[in-house]
C-alpha cells in the first residue's frame, strides 16, 4: 500500500496575508514548511502528499509549484486561479503547462453568496477545466450542499472532489440535513470526497473517535471506498489533534474493509483522481 495524503497545506506565515488564521488558532500563526510535514508523513507511513492552496492568489500557486520542484514527496498541487477572470483561459494556458498542477480550488465557504458556484462566470470557467485535464476541489459548508448538487449536475464529465466532507456540524451532533445532501451529491459519479477536516468540526478539546462514526458511515455508504480519499488537513488539524491521531481515526474505521479497499482510501484513489 502506497499511502498518499490527499490534502494538506504549506505556508510561510504572514499576519496580513493569512488573516484567516485568527487568534483562536494561534498555534497556526507560524511557518509550516515541507520539512515539518515530511516528519509526519514518514512517521505515519505516507510516501507523498498533495499540497492544497490556503490563499487565493497566483503567488500562492507559484509558491506551491516551486516547492514541488524541491521536494519529491509533494506529488501534486491544487492551486488557485481567478476562475471568474476574463483572461482565465490565458492563465490556464500558462499554468497548466506545468504538469505539477493537478487542480484548482476556491474558498467557496467564505463567499457571502451561497449560490456563488452557479454564477455564469464561475460556470464558464469550470467548463474550461476539462480541456486542461484539471480537477476541482470544492470547499463548502454544510448549508451550501444544495447549490453544489445543482452545480455538479451541470458538469457530468468534470472530476470534482468535496473537501472535508462538506464540514458537517459534528460538534453539535447534527447530521440529518447534511446526510441528505451528501447522499444526493454522491449520485454525481464524477464526485469524490476527502476524509479530511473532521476533527476541526468537532469539539477541539473533547472529541472522541466515536463522534465521527455516524458521519463516516454516511460518506462510505454514499460514495463507497472507491471514491473516498484520506486527507490530514495538516497543519489545520493540529488545532484539535495530532497528525497521527487524524490518521488513526480513518485507519481504524476502515479496518473491516478489504486490503484493496483500504489501499484505495489511503492513497490509491488520490493517485487515480489527481493523476499522480
Amino acid at each position: 500500500m502506497q499511502k498518499i495524503d490527499a490534502h494538506q497545506h504549506i505556508w510561510r506565515y504572514d499576519a496580513v496575508r493569512h488573516d484567516w488564521i485568527t487568534d483562536e488558532m494561534k498555534t497556526l500563526q507560524r511557518h509550516r514548511l515541507p520539512e515539518g510535514l515530511k516528519e509526519h508523513l514518514d512517521a505515519n507511513g505516507f510516501v507523498g502528499c498533495v499540497a492544497v492552496q490556503a490563499l487565493q492568489s497566483e503567488q500562492e500557486t507559484e509558491f506551491l509549484l516551486g516547492l514541488m520542484e524541491q521536494y519529491s514527496f509533494i506529488k501534486g498541487v491544487v492551486g488557485w486561479l481567478d476562475i471568474r477572470a476574463r483572461n482565465f483561459r490565458d492563465r490556464l494556458d500558462h499554468y497548466a503547462a506545468n504538469q505539477a498542477l493537478k487542480g484548482l480550488r476556491h474558498l467557496v465557504q467564505d463567499e457571502p453568496d451561497d449560490r456563488f458556484l452557479l454564477r455564469d462566470d464561475v460556470m464558464e470557467g469550470i467548463g474550461m477545466l476539462r480541456d486542461y485535464d484539471l480537477t476541482y476541489d470544492i470547499l463548502i459548508l454544510e448549508h451550501q450542499l444544495p447549490t453544489v448538487i445543482e452545480f455538479a449536475d451541470q458538469f457530468p464529465a468534470q472530476p470534482f472532489v468535496l473537501d472535508h466532507i462538506a464540514k458537517p456540524r459534528i460538534k453539535e451532533g447534527k447530521i440529518n440535513r447534511w446526510a441528505k445532501g451528501i447522499r444526493e451529491l454522491a449520485n454525481h459519479r464524477g464526485m469524490y470526497c476527502k476524509l479530511s477536516g473532521l476533527v476541526t468540526e468537532a469539539n477541539w478539546d473533547r472529541w472522541q473517535a466515536d463522534d465521527f462514526k455516524p458521519y463516516l458511515d454516511v460518506v462510505f455508504d454514499a460514495f463507497g471506498p472507491e471514491r473516498l480519499m484520506f486527507g490530514s488537513d495538516w497543519p489545520v488539524c493540529t488545532l484539535a489533534a495530532s497528525y497521527g491521531e487524524v490518521t488513526e481515526i480513518i485507519q481504524d474505521y476502515i479496518q473491516p474493509l478489504s486490503q484493496d479497499q483500504q489501499a484505495a482510501v489511503m492513497g490509491g484513489n488520490a493517485v487515480e483522481f489527481y493523476g499522480l
